[in-house]
C-alpha cells in the first residue's frame, strides 16, 4: 500500500474554496478544480517515501519538477504485474486503467463529450503525425484512450447531461419570446427525431450559424422573464441558463443547455456519462473516477481550446435520461456503483467505531481516498492512517483490505 500525493488542477472554472474547505487546508484566493490521483501524465501523481510527511496535495509544476522515481506510474512501470495484476495487464497493458479525481467546479464547466476508444486512437495518432505537441494548449487528444467517467455527490452537486427527448426540448423553448428559441423550435417541429436534435445543437454551436452575443442575452432575458413569473416548465434548466451565461455572458453553449437533461445529485448519488454523452458540470462537491485519458472535446463554455467540428464528430444525438447507477449492497458496509465498462468500478465503504475491523471487498489494483472522518487501512504490506483527503494505492498482490475507525472510504477499482 502506497501513500499518494495528488496533483492538483487550478482550472479556471474550480472553486477557491470548497477544495480547501474539505482538505482542511487554507484557502489562497485561486481556483481548485480537481485533485488528481492515479498514473496519466497530464496530473501525474507522487508516492510518498516511506518515513516522510503525508502531502494530501501539490501544484501540477511540482509533479513534474520532482523525481521521475517517485511517481505512481514509473513505480508501476517496473513491476507492472505485481501492481496490476497479470488479467488487468492482459486487458489494459501496462498502465493504470482509471483515474480518480476530487472536484470542485465553483462554475459551470465547459459543454463537453468524450470520444469513443476506436475515436481516440485514430485522432490521437493523426495529431501526432501532424507534429502537434502533446501538451499543446490547442491539441484536442491528449492520449489514445476513451474517458466513460462516473461522479459521485459529496454534496449537493448539479450537472446537465445528454439530450431530452425532442418533444421534451420543444417544451422547455416554449413561451420564450426571442429569435433563438423560436428558430430552435421551428427546427424540432419539422423533425421531432435525433436528426432534429442534431440539426439545432449544431446550428447552435457552430462558428457559421451559431447565435450572436446579443441573441444570447435576449434568450436569457426571456428566461428571466418566465422564471419570475413562475412559469418555466423546468425550474432547474432556466436556473442553468442563467448561471452559465453569468460565467459565460453571450456563449452559445448557454442556448444548447435548453436541450440537455438537468441533472441533481444529492450526497452519495452518482452520475455515469458515457462516451458521445454531451454534458456539462456546474456546481458541488464530488469525486470523479473515469477511464485513464484527459480527451476533451469542447463546444463552449470555456475559455480552453474549442473544437466544434471533432466535438460534433463525436456527439450521440439519441435521447435518453442520464445515467444515474443505483448503488448495490455488497456487504453490510461498503456499496458498489457498477459502470458500464470494464476500465472502474466505484466502492464506498461506511463504518464507525463500533464495528471494529471490517474487510472490504475490492479487486485488482485500487486506489482508495478518505471522504469522511478518519479510518485505519491495512493489507498484508501494512497499515496506515489516513484523514480526509488522503490517499493510497493498494497493488494487485496486495489483495484483502481491512477498514476500521469512524468515516467513509471511496475506491476505484478495475473489475
Amino acid at each position: 500500500m502506497l501513500r499518494l500525493t495528488g496533483a492538483l488542477q487550478r482550472y479556471d472554472w474550480g472553486s477557491p474554496t470548497v477544495m480547501p474547505s474539505f482538505l482542511g487546508v487554507p484557502a489562497d484566493d485561486k481556483p481548485w478544480a480537481e485533485l488528481w490521483f492515479g498514473a496519466h501524465p497530464a496530473g501525474p501523481t507522487m508516492v510518498v517515501p516511506q518515513g516522510c510527511e503525508h502531502r494530501i496535495f501539490c501544484e501540477l509544476e511540482e509533479t513534474f519538477s520532482s523525481e521521475a522515481e517517485s511517481h505512481l506510474a514509473s513505480i508501476i512501470g517496473d513491476d507492472p504485474v505485481g501492481q496490476l495484476g497479470s488479467d488487468v495487464v492482459e486487458r489494459f497493458g501496462e498502465k493504470l486503467p482509471f483515474l480518480l479525481k476530487v472536484i470542485t467546479p465553483g462554475r459551470p464547466l465547459s459543454l463537453q463529450v468524450h470520444p469513443d476508444s476506436a475515436r481516440a486512437a485514430q485522432m490521437f495518432k493523426a495529431e501526432d503525425d501532424a507534429g502537434i505537441d502533446r501538451l499543446a494548449p490547442e491539441r484536442s487528444y491528449k492520449d489514445a484512450n476513451h474517458k466513460p467517467e462516473m461522479v459521485l455527490a459529496l454534496t449537493h452537486y448539479e450537472a446537465v447531461a445528454g439530450f431530452r427527448a425532442p418533444r421534451r426540448a420543444g417544451e422547455v423553448l416554449a413561451g420564450l419570446d426571442c429569435e433563438v428559441a423560436e428558430s430552435m423550435r421551428k427546427t424540432l417541429r419539422r423533425n421531432p427525431t435525433r436528426f432534429g436534435i442534431r440539426q439545432v445543437f449544431t446550428e447552435v454551436v457552430s462558428d457559421e450559424t451559431k447565435p450572436s452575443p446579443g441573441q444570447i442575452e435576449e434568450l436569457v432575458n426571456a428566461v428571466r422573464v418566465r422564471q419570475q413569473a413562475g412559469l418555466s416548465p423546468s425550474p432547474r434548466v432556466d436556473a442553468n441558463v442563467v448561471a452559465m451565461n453569468e460565467a459565460f455572458p453571450g456563449d452559445p453553449g448557454v442556448a444548447a443547455s435548453l436541450l440537455l437533461n438537468p441533472v441533481t445529485l444529492q450526497p452519495g448519488e452518482a452520475l455515469f456519462v458515457p462516451a458521445g454523452a454531451v454534458h456539462a458540470y456546474i456546481s458541488g462537491l464530488g469525486i470523479e473516477v473515469m477511464a485513464s485519458s484527459d480527451n476533451v472535446l469542447r463546444a463552449g463554455l470555456t475559455t480552453k481550446h474549442v473544437d466544434v467540428d471533432e466535438m460534433l464528430a463525436c456527439v450521440d444525438y439519441v435521447a435518453a435520461p442520464p445515467v444515474r447507477p443505483a448503488p448495490e449492497y455488497i456487504s453490510s458496509v461498503t456499496r458498489a456503483y457498477y459502470a458500464p465498462v470494464d476500465d472502474f468500478d466505484v466502492l464506498v465503504t461506511t463504518v464507525r467505531r463500533g464495528d471494529g475491523r471490517v474487510q472490504v471487498m475490492g479487486h485488482g489494483p485500487r486506489i482508495g481516498i478518505v471522504v469522511e472522518g478518519s479510518l485505519r487501512l491495512g493489507t498484508i504490506g501494512g497499515s496506515e492512517e489516513l484523514t480526509v483527503g488522503q490517499a493510497v494505492f493498494i497493488p494487485a498482490f496486495e489483495r484483502a483490505l481491512s477498514v476500521e475507525g469512524e468515516g467513509v472510504l471511496v475506491q476505484a477499482e478495475c473489475p
